[in-house]
């Protein structure tokens, strides 16, 4: 099926109207990504490899599941950092290869405190190629073409997962060690792709304006570090906002990589089924994705996340319906993928649009840092829920949290909108001029927060 539609002439026709026009370093970040995922079997398989074949508990996989995501979320800040720092290229490569590293390391580790420590380090050096690929992105590609780009590499994950998620299931019946190597050296081809094809794309440090100096909380800036630090990013209101509506739906999403298989594999459902059932997924966006993605053009973009949410929550939701029928779990995987075809490239482009040049490493590393606690609390939270209160309160709660999320973006909508109604918004620096002080947080839904006396960096778009 998914040959098929990949060679229909009019699938073809859009495919090349919508990957035109690209820079052609996009296009080896792209590559790179590609081949990354086609050996992403880890993540995707540890919960099922810790319960069925190492024979622990499902209480057990989401505590090394979440310790993954503690590693993710502190990557996620730290990372963030470097990139703006030290550049996108060398935080990139430095990631991949301790993620490779310790891939194929916890494919040999045995005892319950090895497993642990191991998979907090996978997910560490895992999270932390995320600000840095999504900062290249920004740098890259003109605000208008965003979407596009961001759905191009959405897509270029899914395809890797899609393919590599039904071929694991046949693979992990013959040995799970086979999968962490893969993995690994899959991971090391990436890192090398990017060592060898992408260049520095950090962009070069503003001159700050004749007399003036910008304080930060750490002393004052100069022309080689602008003053904006991770504290100006968690004062940006509307950014946080923005943050705390993709934790709660990242906490639905994350049940699709660990809960998931321990509900079906606890129903009889085989390895190879979840394999072809997961893969569904990546089948379904990479047959999607550039449809919809065309299809989303110039629509609004809180109704898109606000569909996301319902999709994604009410989607994790119908699983409570499956008992032990395959085909239904497939049904609820397709569901919530509509929704995440449609979140992926919406969000992170809203995250570039929010992040002034200079603070995209920090700005996306915070928003990254959403999905890294997700991935450290909903592990833990949908391991308890299934095993103490049963797949029904689970999926439940799943479709709870997405309609809250939605509620959340339509509350969000009208208050931007409100805010942009304003027939004008003084300038911050003449504000500050003025009366001495900042007046960034009356103005943040607008635009995002800068320290008082920074330097303007120009918007992310």
């Amino acid at each position: 099926m998914l040959f098929h539609v990949l060679a229909n002439p009019r699938f073809r026709i859009m495919l090349r109207e919508t990957m035109g026009g690209l820079p052609r370093q996009f296009w080896w970040l792209w590559t790179s990504t590609l081949i990354n995922r086609l050996g992403a079997f880890v993540v995707t398989f540890l919960a099922l490899y810790l319960t069925s074949d190492r024979g622990y508990s499902a209480s057990y996989a989401g505590l090394v599941a979440s310790l993954f995501g503690l590693g993710s979320a502190i990557a996620a800040l730290g990372a963030g950092v470097l990139t703006d720092r030290i550049g996108r290229r060398p935080t990139l490569v430095a990631a991949q290869l301790g993620t490779a590293l310790f891939t194929a390391v916890l494919g040999f580790t045995d005892g319950q405190v090895a497993i642990a420590v191991v998979a907090f380090l996978v997910g560490l050096c895992n999270n932390a190629s995320r600000p840095a690929t999504s900062a290249i992105i920004a740098d890259l590609v003109p605000a208008e073409d965003r979407v596009r780009a961001y759905a191009l590499n959405y897509w270029a994950i899914n395809i890797g997962f899609g393919l590599s998620a039904a071929a694991a299931g046949l693979i992990a019946t013959h040995g799970y060690l086979t999968l962490f190597l893969l993995d690994a050296l899959t991971t090391l081809v990436c890192a090398v792709v990017i060592f060898i094809r992408i260049p520095e794309t950090k962009p070069e440090a503003p001159a700050a304006a004749p007399g003036s100096t910008a304080a930060s909380g750490s002393g004052s800036a100069t022309a080689e570090e602008p003053a904006i630090g991770l504290g100006a990013v968690f004062r940006d209101s509307r950014f946080m906002v923005v943050v705390a509506l993709n934790l709660l739906l990242a906490l639905v999403f994350q049940q699709g990589s660990t809960t998931l298989a321990v509900d079906m594999g606890g129903a009889g459902i085989t390895t190879t089924e979840y394999g072809l059932v997961i893969g569904l997924n990546g089948v379904l966006i990479v047959v999607l994705q550039i449809p919809l993605t065309r299809w989303m053009e110039g629509r609004s973009r809180t109704g898109l996340l606000i569909a996301s949410c319902l999709f994604a929550g009410w989607g994790f939701g119908l699983a409570a319906l499956a008992g032990s029928s395959a085909w239904i779990f497939a049904g609820s995987v397709a569901v919530w993928t509509i929704g995440e075809i449609l979140n992926a490239p919406t969000m992170m482009s809203l995250v570039a649009e929010l992040a002034p040049t200079h603070a995209r490493g920090r700005y996306q590393g915070v928003y990254s840092l959403s999905w890294s606690l997700a991935s450290f609390l909903g592990p833990a939270a949908g391991g308890v829920l299934l095993e103490r209160a049963g797949p029904s309160v689970l999926w439940g709660a799943c479709a709870v949290c997405g309609s809250v999320a939605a509620l959340g973006h339509v509350v969000l909508g009208r208050r931007t909108r409100a805010a942009a109604a304003v027939p004008a918004v003084p300038d911050v620096t003449e504000l500050s001029e003025v009366s001495g002080v900042s007046e960034a947080s009356e103005v943040s839904e607008v635009r995002p927060a800068v320290p008082a006396g920074a330097a303007k960096a120009p918007a992310g778009s």
